[in-house]
């Protein structure tokens, strides 16, 4: 990690200008959140009662939410993890991909990552308590 933030790239300027768009888009979708910036490295973005993160780096832009929820709790979270990803997107002029459905998040299917979430969460559950 050292390593990586001593030879780390400056975020462009049009993804710092488009920052500036997101964050109040982000209160408004989420409530209270968190900000840090690292001068003109990055920036990240969290909601603790989801445990949504916005996280930018470089030119690198990512999401990321914890096996937290399961049911219905998991859909309103990943509802919102849906809209973030359409305000980035339009925002930043990015599309957002899933990594874990292997496709555009516009793409995917809210069901099957509710029920991703949901069996994920259930399993760590049962197996580490919680």
């Amino acid at each position: 990690m050292e390593d990586a933030a001593e030879h780390s790239e400056p975020i462009p300027a049009r993804l710092l200008e488009a920052w500036e768009r997101i964050v109040p888009q982000a209160r408004l979708l989420l409530g209270e959140v968190d900000i840090t910036e690292y001068e003109h490295e990055s920036r990240d973005l969290g909601h603790s009662g989801t445990g949504i993160d916005l996280f930018v780096f470089g030119d690198e832009v990512s999401i990321t939410v914890p096996y937290w929820h399961a049911g219905e709790d998991a859909a309103v979270v990943l509802g919102k993890v849906f809209a973030l990803g359409a305000i980035v997107g339009r925002e930043m002029g990015l599309t957002a991909y899933d990594p874990q459905t292997e496709c555009p998040l516009a793409e995917g299917q809210p069901q099957g990552a509710i029920g991703m979430m949901s069996r994920v969460t259930e399993d760590l559950r049962s197996r580490f308590g919680g």
